[in-house]
C-alpha cells in the first residue's frame, strides 16, 4: 500500500479500475473514459521507483482529488493531467468525406500483401484486384478502416526495398480508395507513406512510431493525416530486437508512447491526429503481453485513441496447445472483446465479420445495461 505521500522521484501512472455497468444511481462516484460506454469507480495509482518494488494504491473516484492534493506539486499536476486525459473525449477521425466515430469500438481489417505473412500465407500477393476484393469484403462486413501492408514484420523477416513495397501496396490502395473505402497504410518508410497517401490512403500506421525513417515525421506532418504510433523495443530493421529488460512493462510502454506523442506534437502533428498502439507481441514475452492486456485501461491516460492488435498473435497459440495462426479465431475474438471492455477505440483484426459481430453483441449488452438502469 502506498503511503499518503509519494516520493518525488517516482514514475507515476494512472489506470481506471472498478468498472460498472452504468453510472445511474452512482452520482459523483464514477468517472468515464472519454466519450465511451465505460464508467469506473476507482483509479489505480502505480509508482515506480529505482531498485524498489512498485507501489500501488487504489483510490475511489470520490477520494481521488483530495488525495492528489496531498502530493507534491509536480506529482499532483501529473496525476491531474492523467485523469483529465482519461476523461477527454476521443474525437472522430475525419477521413475526407468519411467520418469514423470513436465513441464505440471500431474494427480495422488487416490486408497483408506479403508472401511470408504468418496469418494468410501470402494469398493476396501479386493480384491487386483480388486483394482489393478482400478489402471490399472487409468493408461490407463492417470494418471502419482497411489496413494495407506490404512488408512482413515477423521476427527475422528480411528487409524489403521501398520500391517493391510501393509496388505491392499502391495498386490495391488505389482500387480501394477509388471506391470510397477508408484505407491506412502499414509501413515505416517515408517513401511508401508518400506513395500510399498519394494513392488515396488516409492514415499512416507505423510500427516504429515514426522513428525508423528520419523523413517520416515530416511526411505525416505535411499530409496532416492521422497516424498510429506503435511501441516496439527496436526501431531498426528487426522491431523485435532488444526484447525484455522492462522495469515494469506497462509503465515503460506507457512512458515511451507518451514521449512519442510529445515528439510528434513538437514535429507539427496535431494531437487529435494521433492514435497509439502498445505493440502486443513486438519484443515482448508472453508474461509481458498478458500484463499489457490486463492493464490496457492504463493507456487511456494518454488521452488519445487506443488501437489494440491481438489478432492471431503467437501468444494465443502459446496458451492453446500451440494452435497455428489459422486456428486462433476464438482467442482473437476474446482479446478484441477484452480490449473493448478496457477502453480500446479500435481493434486491428484478420477476421472482420466475426469480430464485428462480437462487438455488436458487446455494444448491445452495454446499451441494455444503461437502459435498464435508467
Amino acid at each position: 500500500m502506498i503511503t499518503d505521500q509519494i516520493p518525488d522521484d517516482a514514475r507515476l501512472t494512472l489506470r481506471p479500475v472498478g468498472f460498472v455497468d452504468t453510472p445511474v444511481g452512482l452520482d459523483g462516484r464514477t468517472a468515464r473514459i472519454g466519450n465511451s460506454l465505460l464508467w469506473f469507480q476507482s483509479y489505480e495509482v502505480v509508482a515506480i521507483r529505482r531498485n524498489m518494488p512498485p507501489l500501488r494504491r487504489q483510490l475511489s473516484v470520490e477520494e481521488f482529488a483530495g488525495w492528489v492534493s496531498q502530493q507534491s506539486e509536480p506529482l499532483s499536476e501529473r496525476l491531474a493531467r492523467l485523469a483529465a486525459n482519461i476523461a477527454a473525449p476521443r474525437q472522430p477521425l475525419q477521413l475526407g468525406a468519411r467520418t469514423i466515430r470513436l465513441d464505440t469500438p471500431q474494427v480495422m481489417g488487416i490486408l497483408n500483401l506479403t508472401p511470408d505473412s504468418f496469418s494468410d500465407g501470402g494469398k493476396h500477393v501479386g493480384d491487386a484486384a483480388a486483394a482489393a476484393d478482400a478489402g471490399f469484403a472487409m468493408t461490407a462486413a463492417g470494418a471502419a478502416l482497411v489496413d494495407v501492408g506490404g512488408e512482413s514484420t515477423r521476427p527475422g523477416a528480411e528487409r524489403l526495398w521501398e520500391g517493391d513495397e510501393i509496388a505491392r501496396v499502391v495498386p490495391v490502395i488505389e482500387r480501394l480508395a477509388a471506391s470510397g473505402v477508408p484505407v491506412s497504410v502499414d509501413t515505416r518508410k517515408a517513401a511508401v507513406m508518400e506513395a500510399a497517401l498519394a494513392a488515396g490512403a488516409s492514415v499512416v500506421n507505423d510500427i516504429s512510431a515514426l522513428l525508423h525513417d528520419p523523413r517520416s515525421m515530416d511526411v505525416v506532418a505535411k499530409a496532416g493525416c492521422p497516424v498510429i504510433l506503435m511501441h516496439a523495443p527496436s526501431t531498426g530493421d528487426d522491431p523485435h530486437e532488444n526484447r525484455g529488460g522492462y522495469t515494469d512493462v506497462a509503465t515503460d510502454v506507457f512512458e515511451w508512447l507518451e514521449a512519442r506523442i510529445a515528439a510528434c506534437e513538437a514535429g507539427g502533428i496535431a494531437r487529435d491526429k494521433i492514435i497509439v498502439d502498445p505493440g502486443l507481441g513486438f519484443g515482448k514475452s508472453l508474461t509481458d503481453n498478458l500484463t499489457l492486456i490486463n492493464r490496457l485501461a492504463l493507456f487511456s491516460a494518454l488521452g488519445v485513441p487506443l488501437l489494440f492488435g491481438g489478432s492471431r498473435k503467437r501468444m494465443i497459440g502459446a496458451l492453446s496447445n500451440e494452435a497455428p495462426a489459422s486456428d486462433r479465431l476464438g482467442g482473437s475474438i476474446t482479446l478484441a472483446v477484452k480490449a473493448a471492455e478496457l477502453g480500446a477505440q479500435m481493434v486491428r483484426v484478420h477476421d472482420v465479420p466475426e469480430t464485428v459481430q462480437a462487438l455488436h453483441i458487446w455494444r448491445g449488452l452495454r446499451d441494455t445495461a444503461l437502459a435498464a438502469a435508467g
